[in-house]
Parts: C-alpha cells; structure tokens; sequence
C-alpha cells in the first residue's frame, strides 16, 4: 500500500469514528419535512421533481401543484401526466408569469384555488411527498396569506407527509417554519452572459 493510499485510510478511518460518535448522540427518528427551495439560482423546481422520482420509485403517492407556470409545456408534467398519473397527481393552477397575465384578482383566483389542491393533497393520508411548485412567487406577491401556509402546515400537515415548497423570495416566516432551506445561488446564467433562452429539457 502506498504512503498516500496509507494516508487516505487513516483521514476516512478518522471521519468515519466521528461520524459514528455523530450518530450516537443524536436521537435518530424519521418524520414528514418541510422543506423549502428558493434564491435566485436555477434548479429550485428540478430539484423538487427529483424528489418525486424518488418517491415514485420507492412506490409513494405524490402530487404537485404548480402555481405560476400554468400556460408552459413542460417536461415535467408532461411526463408525470402521461406515464405516472397513478401514482403521482398533477394540478397546475396558475396561468403563468405574472407579468404575462397582467391580472392581479386572476392571479389571486388561481393561487387560492392552487392552494385549496394543495391542502386537499397534504390532508390525504395516501400522499407520502407534495410539490408546491413556485408557490414562493404567490407569497411572494401576497396571492396568499403565508400566515395562513404557516399555520396550515404547522397544525395539520400528517407527521409523515413531505411537503416541498419552491421559488425564489421565499418568506421569512416560512423559512422559520421549514425543516430544511436550500438556497440556490446564481454564479453564471447563459441568458445574461450569451443571450440563451430556456430550453427544453434544461429549464422546463
């Protein structure tokens, strides 16, 4: 064994004793998180349906409720539509970009009516992850009552139900509430530095 292999196996041998330590002083359980996805970087969205696969593949119920990008084509739902409706519902309750619909009572319209999918999913106890996708953006400009997300989460979300919430802005109330926070960061985007559009497969 080489001095470096030597070195290598003594650094892992010495994280795997603290990682052991680690875990024996936590109180180990499992429990239905709350997790939110937000910043400005892309991937918030992606990351979600990720999640999705997984529990599709592990044989979870799942839906997702997509709040802003009701007018797009994409990937995501057309392939949860057409091949996993079973085992994954799909709403879409906006109408797309806010600054496409131009309609603030619309917008409001849709997202309470987004919200109302929402509740009915994580209230059924069949539904083991649910997808708010984009629901940040309808905080964001107050289409909803994050007191209201809040406490709805907090007082009747089933113990083991996951619930994924994305978009950027997201509040800071929410983020006190979530069990997890990912903030994605923006270091390069091909829009601003190359003038390239979203593409299929890629963004949407």
């Amino acid at each position: 064994m080489t001095d470096d292999n030597i070195a290598h196996k003594e650094k892992m041998q010495a994280i795997k004793a603290e990682r052991t330590v680690m875990m024996k002083e936590k109180k180990i359980r499992e429990k239905g998180l709350v997790i939110v996805h937000t910043g400005n970087g892309k991937g918030k969205s992606s990351s979600a349906f990720g999640m999705i696969m997984r529990s599709i593949a592990h044989g979870m119920p799942c839906g997702v409720v997509q709040f802003i990008k009701g007018n797009w084509i994409t990937g995501e739902k057309r392939f949860l539509r057409e091949r996993f409706a079973d085992e994954c519902e799909f709403v879409v309750s906006g109408e797309g970009f806010t600054w496409d619909t131009q309609d603030r009572e619309r917008d409001v319209a849709a997202a309470r009516n987004g919200w109302d999918h929402a509740k009915r999913m994580i209230r059924d106890p069949r539904m083991r992850l649910v997808v708010l996708d984009e629901i940040n953006i309808a905080l964001r400009y107050d289409y909803l009552d994050v007191a209201d997300v809040v406490a709805f989460l907090r007082d009747e979300k089933p113990e083991m139900t996951h619930v994924v919430l994305t978009g950027r802005d997201a509040k800071p109330a929410l983020i006190d509430l979530a069990d997890l926070v990912t903030e994605m960061t923006e270091i390069k985007h091909p829009f601003k530095t190359q003038g390239v559009v979203a593409q299929r497969g890629v963004e949407f």
